[in-house]
């Protein structure tokens, strides 16, 4: 059954109070603003070649190619969530979050260039 859709507009608030308030946000704020961040990844970028985790909060199957069915994803990108909202929001680049260590990236295919930021 698939989750909820989450309302651009109270996601769109998380996102800030999360952002604005940082590690003192409340784990309900945190884990909307990553959701509803990787919900607009996984509508923008369709498909089920990569898997996108942000532990402990969600993980979205996205970009066009080869799909995964079965076992661990061969093309993962896991981060934590200030990353990821750094990410989905522009204030991180891609190639800086990878330079810096912050993004764990596994696989051929385990690449957001042109998918971040998400708003």
């Amino acid at each position: 059954m698939a989750r909820a859709r989450i309302d651009d507009g109270a996601g769109r608030v998380a996102v800030r109070a999360a952002l604005a308030e940082g590690a003192g946000a409340s784990r309900d704020i945190r884990a909307q603003a990553v959701r509803y961040t990787l919900q607009l990844l996984a509508e923008q970028a369709e498909g089920n070649t990569l898997e996108v985790r942000v532990p402990p909060f969600g993980a979205v199957q996205c970009v066009a190619g080869p799909r995964h069915t079965r076992g661990t994803p061969p093309n993962v990108v896991e981060t934590d969530v200030a990353t990821w909202l750094a990410l989905a929001t522009g204030a991180l680049s891609w190639p800086d979050g990878i330079a810096s260590g912050l993004i764990h990236a596994s696989g051929a295919r385990a690449d957001l260039t042109g998918h971040v930021p998400v708003l």
